[in-house]
């Protein structure tokens, strides 16, 4: 026989579960409220959207990178230097420096105070170029020769000057790279020369003789202490630029 045990009733609290009364009132139950939405603006024209994108973009303090320009972050590009003068090329410093060479007489040393690569490089390959053109391949064999010659010009210089010798191996770089002029003009005259023969012996002759007054010049004009061993600064261009005359009589 099943017994039936009392139990006091359970309540609730306000919140929509159902409550129920004491005393025997109806069980009533909490209708639920919507989930809380955030409000849209009515004229976003993505329903997903919840923000004006044509106000926050004229509400932007400025352009990413603070540029003032109508691109953020554009650079004034005619307040930028030249790309030849950012790789330190002067074209200008070149042809005079070049144009120095040309009369060895009168060797302006000014502009060989400032020493550079550029032009000896561009020398380099013009004579590269014409000995090509003579059927020689000799890339190699004269970049060798002319490092080389500058270390054994630099180490002869600071040797005879003693400790009034300032050379730097960069500026007898620069010189002997200029002065390798009338050896580049010796081998592209070389092209309508007689390959065998005295005319061909005696031009070189003359261009190396040329080569070496301008590098002599040159050397003791640019460094302090080598007045007055001329000669022998002489001799040892002498050797160097008739060992790149041989490179094109043979």
């Amino acid at each position: 026989m099943a017994r039936e045990f009392g139990a006091p009733p359970v309540v609730f609290p306000s919140g929509g579960n159902p409550t129920v009364a004491t005393g025997g009132n109806i069980q009533q139950r909490r209708v639920p409220t919507a989930p809380f939405q955030p409000s849209r603006p009515s004229n976003s024209g993505i329903p997903f959207m919840s923000f004006d994108i044509g106000s926050s973009a004229t509400n932007t303090a400025g352009p990413i990178g603070g540029g003032t320009g109508p691109i953020g972050g554009a650079a004034n590009f005619d307040e930028e230097e030249p790309l030849l003068d950012e790789l330190g090329i002067h074209p200008d410093q070149i042809w005079k420096k070049t144009k120095s060479i040309l009369n060895p007489f009168r060797v302006n040393p000014t502009f060989h105070k400032d020493s550079d690569l550029s032009g000896p490089i561009f020398l380099y390959l013009s004579f590269c170029l014409f000995q090509l053109l003579a059927g020689k391949i000799q890339f190699g064999v004269i970049l060798g020769w002319i490092v080389v010659s500058s270390i054994f010009l630099y180490i002869v210089f600071n040797m005879l000057a003693g400790r009034n010798g300032n050379l730097d191996l960069h500026t007898c770089t620069s010189v002997i790279g200029y002065c390798l002029l009338p050896v580049v003009i010796l081998s592209a005259v070389s092209l309508f020369v007689p390959q065998n023969g005295a005319i061909r012996f005696g031009v070189a002759g003359v261009f190396v003789i040329w080569a070496t007054r301008a590098c002599t010049n040159l050397m003791v004009a640019v460094a302090d202490g080598g007045e007055e061993h001329r000669g022998l600064i002489a001799y040892a261009c002498f050797l160097i630029y008739t060992l790149f005359s041989l490179l094109v009589i043979f």
